[in-house]
């Protein structure tokens, strides 16, 4: 019997690159090649690799990953390397000239060439399958494409282009089938869930797809992913506090809280907004919990606004918070429009300070838990511990709950666990029977 070629995706980068992987690969299957992903040590085969071009460590990662599969290529490791994603849509041309050992660019939105390349042709009956490389029990579900927002720091609407909502029956299709495979857990993604269905249906209609999927029986949890705050559809709240299948968690890239510096952003938001829509979320949905992502070091910060952003961590009391350095990225309005004027230095210790006091807020919120119990799901098992989440964690970015290896439990399974002990990003427990 004739060996099937292989075909290896690489995919870095965020989860909305990680959908795209998913879905070549299952159009790639589909004509008769074997994929793999994210193999360790590719000796054969042909390689796609899915870049990010976010920030300036991102694109450092996607081009060592290239040069590495470049030189494997030259070694005659491996027969052919595509490019595809955020940093060849920006760069396509330099990284050309640089690499010429890549067969094909490809940026963006392009599966259809892509595939054209490879000599496969694009069945669009595959448009909401994929091949998840997720746990079977979670997955996440793109319900949009690139952004209408004019954040100054974010190179987003230059890589992706302009907003385009799938519509309600094709999310909802691709859902179903989903959970047919073992998908118990749906993740919401979007680069702005709460811009969702502005451009198809001329009203935000975030709300509406929450009420269709839902619906679906298999389906015991969906959680909600990347919220822009300014203009947030309060009819979501109200989905979210009458169906129990929605987590109580929402993340809410709220960036910055200084007036000043969210003007210099261009967020169109201001800090009484944002303060008036966590306290409306946490009287609507008691025990939320709400992530955030902060930014720290934006041109024209002052240690005064750092220091009142600082103070509103303290008092808000986020339950999962990131923090980055900015990163004066091209193809950004605050790289052609403003100088890069704090130093590295500043903005890794602003970084430090807010990630100390988050630690410090994420351990006593922790330590609140011990004596409770929690509907948890399980993951994966890992040494001498079943690893799981309750419904207030997302996958890889929060906390999780450790339960001994002796307990008899299964991966994609839901439990009752009683919580004995915490520290600052783990929770311990044991079955509750």
């Amino acid at each position: 019997m004739k060996e099937r070629k292989t075909i290896h995706f690489v995919t870095l980068g965020c989860s909305k690159n990680l959908v795209d992987s998913e879905h070549l690969m299952r159009q790639i299957e589909t004509s008769g090649y074997k994929v793999t992903h994210n193999s360790e040590n590719i000796t054969s085969g042909s390689v796609i690799v899915n870049t990010c071009g976010f920030i300036k460590d991102a694109k450092q990662e996607s081009i060592d990953t290239i040069l590495e599969l470049a030189e494997a290529k030259l070694k005659g490791k491996i027969q052919h390397l595509f490019v595809i994603g955020c940093l060849s849509e920006l760069y396509k041309d330099e990284l050309k000239k640089e690499i010429p050992e890549v067969d094909q660019f490809f940026g963006v939105n392009n599966f259809e060439e892509i595939l054209k390349n490879i000599g496969i042709g694009y069945q669009r009956e595959l448009l909401d399958e994929r091949i998840l490389t997720t746990p079977k029990h979670f997955a996440y579900l793109k319900i949009s494409e690139g952004c209408d927002r004019s954040c100054a720091f974010c190179s987003i609407p230059a890589i992706r282009g302009k907003h385009i909502s799938l519509p309600i029956e094709e999310l909802k299709s691709e859902a179903i089938k989903l959970a047919k495979t073992g998908v118990k857990e749906l993740i919401l993604i979007a680069q702005d869930l709460t811009y969702y269905g502005l451009d198809i249906y001329k009203e935000q209609k975030l709300a509406s797809l929450l009420e269709e999927l839902v619906q679906i029986k298999e389906i015991e949890w969906i959680r909600l992913h990347y919220a822009y705050p300014h203009h947030f559809p309060m009819d979501v709240i109200k989905v979210m506090k009458e169906k129990p299948k929605i987590c109580r968690y929402l993340d809410i890239p709220f960036q910055h809280i200084s007036n000043k510096v969210l003007k210099q952003m261009r967020r169109g938001n201001n800090r009484d907004e944002a303060i008036g829509l966590i306290k409306s979320l946490r009287e609507e949905l008691p025990g939320i919990a709400i992530r955030t992502t902060l930014l720290v070091g934006h041109p024209g910060e002052t240690e005064e606004d750092f220091n009142e952003l600082l103070d509103f961590v303290k008092k808000t009391r986020f339950d999962r918070l990131g923090v980055f350095p900015y990163s004066h990225e091209e193809h950004s309005f605050s790289f052609t429009n403003y100088s890069d004027d704090v130093p590295d230095e500043i903005k890794n210790e602003r970084v430090d300070k807010i990630m100390e006091l988050q630690r410090l807020i994420s351990e006593d919120i922790n330590r609140e838990k011990i004596g409770k119990t929690f509907k948890v799901i399980i993951d994966r098992s890992e040494g001498e511990y079943w690893v799981g989440r309750t419904e207030f964690d997302s996958p890889e970015v929060d906390n999780e709950v450790l339960i001994p290896i002796s307990e008899r439990l299964k991966i994609g399974s839901f439990y009752q666990i009683k919580i004995t002990d915490a520290n600052e990003y783990d929770l311990f427990g044991e079955v509750n029977v």
